[in-house]
């Protein structure tokens, strides 16, 4: 798959500067056009009063929004800012999955519970389950370099993380170090599916590291973040809630735990 078209998600919180840094970066590197979404939730006392909707407030917002994409994305060859103009949080989250299904990749920030949020909590679980594309989340806190080179890779050998794996392939296709982490019960069969996988990156011209961990307590997701930090990556792709899932975790458990405690940004795919 190439990235020709890119949807970024924008709102007022800080990092929203960061994402849309990523997003301009890796459009300009695909020469691909990128749509910036503005859409944040009403204050509360404005939820439901048609009359005074859209709010003074979400009007200066939106309009400091465009302003923000039109000059972080100068330059691009095609670049385009959309007002999804609701304010509830039921509109917001069917009104951006929705967009999303037009777009090859959706960068998306995760939720950070100590901030005034501008969006519901769900909203990058939706969009990831929901939108049948595959989604760049970027974390809330800490910088991060617009290409990425020590991509890790966890694989379960579940529809998911195929999907996860080709849908990552424009981003980690130029990499320094790719690592295939096996989480599994059974050495043997991790193994050979690890073996399996580094082969098909190959075919790509992508050289892969593998790394069987012998899974035996419900640390599972820890561990993979353990293993972030000692390869020093600085990319994770995964499947999201694997109908397989990984073992000793519960359907969609993972998904969830990754969201809540990444570290650096994560490509999922459903």
């Amino acid at each position: 798959m190439s990235l020709k078209n890119l949807m970024v998600h924008l709102d007022s919180g800080e990092r929203t500067k960061v994402r849309l840094e990523i997003a301009v970066a890796i459009a300009r590197r695909h020469q691909a056009r990128l749509l910036g979404v503005f859409g944040q939730r009403a204050e509360p006392d404005k939820v439901g009063i048609v009359a005074t909707w859209p709010s003074e407030e979400y009007v200066a917002a939106a309009k400091a929004s465009k302003t923000q994409f039109e000059t972080a994305a100068a330059g691009l060859g095609q670049a385009e800012w959309h007002d999804i103009n609701r304010g509830s949080d039921a509109e917001l989250l069917r009104q951006i999955t929705d967009i999303s299904r037009y777009a090859d990749l959706i960068l998306i920030g995760q939720h950070d519970e100590s901030v005034k949020a501008y969006v519901p909590s769900e909203l990058p679980e939706e969009v990831v389950l929901n939108s049948g594309r595959p989604v760049l989340l970027i974390p809330y806190i800490g910088e991060f370099a617009p290409h990425f080179d020590r991509p890790l890779i966890a694989w379960n050998n579940s529809r998911e993380a195929a999907h996860a794996v080709n849908d990552a392939l424009p981003l980690i296709k130029n990499c320094q170090e790719v690592t295939v982490v096996s989480l599994d019960t059974q050495h043997d069969a991790a193994a050979v599916a690890c073996t399996e996988l580094s082969r098909h990156l190959a075919c790509h011209g992508i050289q892969a590291k593998t790394d069987v961990l012998m899974v035996n307590d419900i640390g599972i997701m820890d561990m993979l973040l353990n293993r972030i930090t000692d390869r020093d990556a600085d990319l994770l792709v995964m499947g999201a809630h694997g109908q397989i899932g990984f073992p000793f975790v519960s359907r969609g458990a993972g998904t969830k735990h990754i969201l809540r405690h990444m570290t650096v940004p994560v490509l999922m795919s459903h």
